[in-house]
């Protein structure tokens, strides 16, 4: 019997990864070639510009600064392209079960407590309700028809309210409608929620909600999106 290897999975190297974004981005935008050379076009630019306009002039001090115009340029090219290729996977995000999920787990970062997993689920129709606990207070997100929603984000309310007497509740709907936020603009909404809490106080908030919450697991509802189906992997 061959025995199983204990070595790490290999990632791709920056390379494969670039290769991979740019291919993924290059499917929504055409452009995209275009826009990159134009971006190096525009930094050597700038770059020789400026070693002709300071003085005195040299032919050394021109070639120079046009080579630190063409780094300035394969970094504006990149950022170019790690914006449009954001873009392009929140557009594929846009309306899947398990979006927001992966935005509240990927997006938010450090200091707020949250998970890809919804704490309260329609398992017929995958309508879900995820939180989001941090010095803003706790959110509670509903993913789904906001009609069919109503009685879950009023059970997870209701949870929270039980625990966290006092503390903040907001409640946001993705989506396009009145009132709703779109799934490109959820991690921003909920990072510019004035805080509300000190940290002493979030931390037995935490405890108190996590003291309550129910598994959902076993529930049919994708664990949130695999960001490699939605998106390329970034450069690193």
């Amino acid at each position: 019997m061959a025995s199983r290897s204990t070595a790490p999975e290999k990632r791709p190297g920056f390379f494969s990864q670039l290769r991979s974004l740019y291919t993924f981005t290059q499917g929504e935008y055409r452009w995209l070639p275009w826009a990159l050379i134009g971006a190096v076009v525009v930094g050597v630019g700038v770059g020789v510009g400026i070693g002709f306009l300071i003085p005195p002039f040299a032919i050394w001090s021109v070639i120079l600064w046009g080579v630190s115009g063409l780094l300035l340029g394969f970094l504006l090219a990149m950022i170019l392209l790690t914006r449009l290729s954001t873009r392009v996977m929140y557009k594929k995000l846009d309306g899947m079960p398990g979006a927001a999920g992966h935005v509240l787990s990927t997006g938010l970062g450090r200091r707020w407590v949250t998970s890809d997993m919804p704490v309260g689920v329609n398992p017929r129709t995958q309508d879900a309700v995820y939180r989001a606990v941090g010095r803003g207070g706790v959110v509670i997100i509903g993913e789904g028809a906001r009609g069919r929603l109503t009685r879950l984000v009023s059970d997870e309310r209701k949870k929270v309210s039980r625990v966290a007497s006092g503390v903040n509740v907001e409640v946001i709907y993705i989506g396009h409608g009145e009132g709703d936020v779109p799934i490109s603009r959820l991690a921003k909404t909920i990072k510019a929620l004035p805080k509300t809490i000190d940290r002493a106080t979030l931390a037995a908030v935490v405890k108190r909600i996590d003291s309550v919450s129910q598994s959902v697991t076993s529930l049919p509802i994708p664990k949130g999106i695999d960001p490699l189906r939605a998106r390329a992997q970034r450069p690193r």
